[in-house]
């Protein structure tokens, strides 16, 4: 009885196998492209496809209209084109729906997140111009032109006061990747991975049947990619992570970091240090952790608990140096800090 039953077993094995090997050619191709955009900033794309299809030239081209859209460091593109003029009719699919996003994120942070805040930034050296002599009363002369409040849109058109500058470098990875997660998606593939610059969408699952896992970095004040600080699994949504640990400079003595204030017109200072925030798109995710850099530990906590749609996964710092964390209900099931 024991031979045959073993017999039964190796006979499904070898059935099996023989039965895969005949249909092989119906198995999902992974695909992986990986490239450039923005300037420097490099992507990873990963997605399964029966057709095999090699869908990067197609990304490129998406990719490049992109930037020529919202990219403020390409002088004709239609944001540099509104931020001259102050109108603008709406030439690409972008610019309306960047809009519609910031507006949300701006009114539910209560405007820590304001994409007009890019005079500011080009000021402290982090935007396309160069740094300038900054001194209290300039900043001072800098923020009055700071508030989304000063921009109104509809769905044709957008209108905004003189002197205020839009910027939407903060959401415009995110975004980037969702628009890249759509054209996937509209090609008929349900298995894939967008990434760029660090920002992911994720959808079904990786080529061995399990959610895609993501790494968090530790922290640290380094310009190289740093050790991981946690793992994480994405499940049909969309992570960001922004922190003050890797764009920064010293000026006498002090840290510069790349986050500065819509409130006060100062880069920020406080012992948050890096906010990974899960969103149903990757726009959404990125505008609420840059929200979580301006606001610091209390209030992002705060605005975590008050937006349902939104988890999040906190980094930051305690009094003694050491590192501490907050983790909403939501996603702890999915992340698992590395000791």
């Amino acid at each position: 009885m024991q031979k045959r039953r073993i017999l039964l077993i190796v006979l499904a094995l070898g059935i099996l196998i023989v039965w895969r090997q005949m249909h092989k050619e119906d198995e999902p191709k992974t695909i992986h492209i990986t490239g450039t955009t923005m300037g420097v900033v490099p992507y990873s794309i990963k997605y399964m496809d029966l057709a095999g299809r090699d869908l990067q030239n197609d990304i490129d081209s998406l990719l490049v209209d992109f930037n020529n859209s919202l990219s403020t460091y390409i002088p004709n593109s239609e944001i540099s084109t509104f931020n001259t003029t102050d109108t603008a009719t709406y030439l690409t699919p972008y610019l309306y729906p960047m809009l519609m996003t910031s507006r949300e994120i701006y009114d539910k942070s209560n405007g820590a997140f304001d994409p007009t805040i890019g005079p500011l930034v080009n000021a402290w050296g982090f935007g396309p111009e160069k740094k300038i002599s900054l001194d209290s009363s300039l900043i001072d002369s800098l923020i009055v032109n700071i508030g989304f409040d000063k921009v109104t849109f509809d769905a044709t058109s957008a209108k905004k006061n003189k002197g205020v500058v839009l910027d939407f470098s903060a959401t415009a990875k995110g975004y980037a990747v969702d628009v890249i997660a759509d054209y996937i998606l509209a090609n008929g593939i349900k298995n894939f991975m967008v990434e760029i610059g660090g920002e992911v969408v994720c959808r079904g699952k990786n080529e061995n049947g399990t959610y895609w896992k993501i790494g968090i970095e530790k922290p640290e004040m380094t310009p190289e990619v740093g050790n991981l600080f946690a793992t994480t699994f994405i499940k049909n949504t969309a992570l960001a992570t922004s922190g003050n640990y890797r764009n920064y400079y010293q000026e006498e003595g002090r840290i510069i970091s790349h986050t500065i204030s819509p409130y006060t017109g100062y880069s920020v200072r406080h012992h948050l240090l890096s906010a990974s925030i899960y969103a149903p798109n990757c726009a959404l995710a990125d505008g609420y952790a840059t929200a979580c850099m301006v606001l610091g530990v209390e209030k992002s906590i705060e605005l975590l608990e008050a937006t349902p749609e939104i988890d999040g996964f906190l980094i930051f710092s305690k009094e003694d140096g050491s590192l501490d964390t907050y983790i909403s209900l939501g996603v702890q099931p999915v992340v698992e800090i590395i000791k």
